[in-house]
């Protein structure tokens, strides 16, 4: 039988691995007996400098990057869970920390403009700082002009600041490789600023051109709002002109339906019932829809939920 020695020269790292075992058996005995570990009311971002971050990441830098994208979605997420206490104060530094990182990171610069751009509670409802991310980003790639779209994108559907809008879109269509609709979008974006086929259009154009399920879901979302707005418009004028035959509005769905012949009520594109007010004829979504809040400057409100 061969015995196998110890090297003397080893002897340090041997004992000390023996000392750090018998550490983690202690740590776990504690913990198993009801020991927990501190945690801060809030999340803590104990590094916020890029410049930092590049340094501790030892070159791994698109790793570390990817990281903490990934922890920046968890975030955005949790946040939207949580309705007792939602703050995103820490979504644009973990943004603007994977950007540091990976000055080429798209999916964050775009995906991220959203996150912040999105209305409070849905998102951090700061579009100054969705257009700084990507100002940041198209500062880094010039060529991008998927940046300049989605700054466009930010001053039409959320600032509605539809001349912003406009020159985001003219430039974009100059940079070399973008696509042709982007000239006659900033023309039709300044003659006819938040029109609903402008509106359609731009999500549309966002939804086709990305294989990101989460944005894709999003533009059919904000294209079955804006087919709910056209049929809003519609049931309101019909009510309307039975309230000038009748001298008073519908008592409910019923009695208009019997009158237009219809085999139903009529429901969004969701499946959701559409409510109307007996009292004025008036046609809202209904307070269950999936489709709450409408987009602001629509001609078709919802209802307060």
């Amino acid at each position: 039988m061969t015995l196998t020695r110890l090297a003397p020269g080893n002897a340090p790292l041997y004992a000390a691995m023996a000392v750090l075992l018998g550490l983690s058996l202690t740590l776990q005995v504690l913990r198993d007996r009801g020991w927990q570990p501190y945690e801060p009311p809030g999340g803590v971002m104990w590094v916020r400098s890029g410049a930092l971050a590049q340094r501790l990441a030892l070159g791994y830098d698109n790793l570390a990057a990817d990281i903490y994208w990934i922890r920046a979605v968890v975030y955005y997420g949790g946040q939207r869970l949580d309705k007792a206490a939602r703050d995103f104060d820490q979504l644009y530094p973990l943004l603007d920390l994977v950007t540091s990182l990976d000055p080429h990171f798209r999916v964050a610069y775009r995906f991220g403009a959203i996150f912040l751009a999105e209305a409070f509670p849905g998102g951090a409802g700061r579009t100054d700082l969705a257009i700084a991310l990507l100002e940041k980003g198209l500062a880094r790639d010039p060529a991008r002009w998927e940046y300049l779209q989605d700054i466009g994108f930010v001053h039409y559907w959320w600032l509605r600041d539809f001349a912003s809008a406009a020159e985001s879109y003219r430039r974009a269509s100059l940079i070399p490789g973008a696509p042709s609709w982007l000239g006659p979008l900033a023309a039709t974006t300044l003659a006819e600023g938040g029109s609903r086929e402008s509106s359609r259009m731009l999500w549309t154009q966002l939804r086709d051109q990305t294989d990101i399920v989460w944005i894709q879901r999003t533009a059919d979302h904000r294209l079955r709002q804006l087919d709910a707005m056209d049929v809003i418009d519609a049931l309101n004028r019909i009510t309307a002109a039975f309230a000038a035959r009748h001298g008073r509005p519908p008592a409910g769905w019923p009695e208009l339906a019997r009158e237009q012949r219809w085999r139903g009520i009529p429901t969004d594109p969701d499946g959701e019932p559409f409510d109307l007010d007996p009292a004025t004829g008036r046609v809202t979504l209904g307070r269950a829809s999936t489709l709450h809040p409408l987009p602001d400057g629509a001609s078709a409100m919802a209802a307060p939920r």
